[in-house]
């Protein structure tokens, strides 16, 4: 296997386990009858997170059968974990605050708005450097 994709698969794992671990303030939160905004801010931090450590998994498995050169399959696996870190700190933390970071505003507001940022961009290059990847292996 990869250096790349065994990085990946270990990353995933911690994502996963993060993602799970939040199913108990979710669970807190539903059993206070927590405003509704709260429990699915929770909600999303518990689901999201095990879905994209699927995604890592899915794709540190799939890696290693793809011919493209080493570089790129860095480039995917870091834009994978990357992402999947921020996302780790924005969704907990947006469920703990209320904030949705929509927007850069200030304080806790600019952290969860970054951590979306950061996680959305790095989906972003990681899905192109899979579609080259792919395009490259046809």
């Amino acid at each position: 296997m990869l250096s790349a994709a065994r990085h990946l698969a270990f990353h995933g794992a911690i994502v996963l386990l993060f993602g799970l671990l939040l199913g108990a303030p979710y669970a807190r939160a539903i059993k206070r009858n927590a405003a509704a905004h709260v429990v699915n801010s929770w909600r999303v931090a518990h689901l999201s997170l095990p879905i994209g450590a699927t995604l890592m998994f899915a794709v540190a498995a799939w890696l290693p059968s793809v011919s493209a050169p080493a570089p790129l399959a860095w480039i995917v696996a870091t834009a994978l974990i990357v992402s999947a870190y921020g996302f780790c700190v924005s969704t907990p933390l947006a469920a703990l605050t209320g904030r949705r970071g929509l927007s850069a505003g200030e304080g806790v507001e600019r952290v969860v708005y970054l951590g979306n940022m950061l996680g959305a961009v790095a989906s972003i290059v990681g899905g192109v450097a899979l579609v080259v990847a792919a395009f490259i292996s046809l």
